[in-house]
């Protein structure tokens, strides 16, 4: 995949219309200009982008010795593949909502976890299969397959913000910073909330050097996901580095 060249001013202009633009569809930037880094961070001191997708996980069988869980538990939001669409968008919201409220980094990775596994569920069995092959893929060094795989799961299902979420993610691992922000932005057209997403703007731009839009997006991602970790401290500093320059 060709990689993209720097063009300082033009990609810090490109980078923030494309990530922060309201709009609801992907869009494909050109950049003109070169490659990211082959490897490590970009500029000295900024830290490597953890936007690695969250694995797929599949919820155990039921025991039918077991008693149900209780309603409204992170437990039964997080085991339910037959959650219909409705359903899902009414756990995800009382889940969210935990979340920004959780008293303590347990109690978030709790909830961050039961959110995660949510998203694991397309409502399509082929979707899920394509998924589940490209993580696969992915995890082999496969790229080339496990692309193919998302494409054909991003084309499926084009209203599955956590297909959007691994291209993502392929296209990181491809130093392609444009596709990778075009499916970031995708997916949080469609899923404001996707604090994996946001937390992925925020390293990238940080990796970029685009400290003040990184220091937004951190800002951001502790409104959803407060305890996420190292969040804040990186937000912190950040915010030192920001206000010193007088911006």
């Amino acid at each position: 995949m060709k990689q993209i060249k720097p063009g300082r001013k033009v990609l810090s202009a490109a980078i923030l219309a494309l990530a922060f633009a309201p709009a609801a569809a992907q869009v494909e930037l050109p950049l003109p200009g070169s490659p990211g880094p082959k490897s490590g961070p970009a500029f000295p001191g900024a830290p490597e982008p953890r936007i690695a997708p969250v694995p797929p996980r599949v919820p155990p069988a039921p025991d039918p010795q077991s008693k149900a869980p209780q309603a409204g538990t992170e437990k039964e939001a997080a085991a339910s593949p037959a959650t219909g669409p409705e359903q899902r968008a009414q756990l995800l919201e009382e889940l969210y909502g935990r979340l920004a409220t959780a008293p303590d980094e347990e109690t978030g990775t709790q909830i961050s976890t039961a959110i995660e596994q949510l998203w694991q569920h397309s409502g399509s069995p082929t979707a899920d299969l394509l998924m589940a092959r490209a993580a696969a893929a992915t995890e082999a060094e496969r790229r080339d397959l496990a692309m193919k795989l998302l494409n054909a799961a991003v084309e499926l299902q084009p209203d599955y913000a956590e297909a959007w979420n691994r291209r993502a993610y392929l296209f990181y691992l491809e130093n392609d910073y444009t596709r990778a922000l075009g499916d970031i932005r995708r997916v949080l057209a469609l899923e404001p909330q996707h604090f994996k997403a946001i937390e992925g703007l925020a390293n990238i731009l940080h990796h970029l050097d685009e400290k003040k839009a990184a220091l937004e997006a951190y800002e951001s991602l502790l409104k959803v996901h407060p305890m996420a970790p190292g969040a804040k401290k990186i937000a912190d500093d950040l915010r030192v580095e920001v206000e010193g320059r007088g911006i």
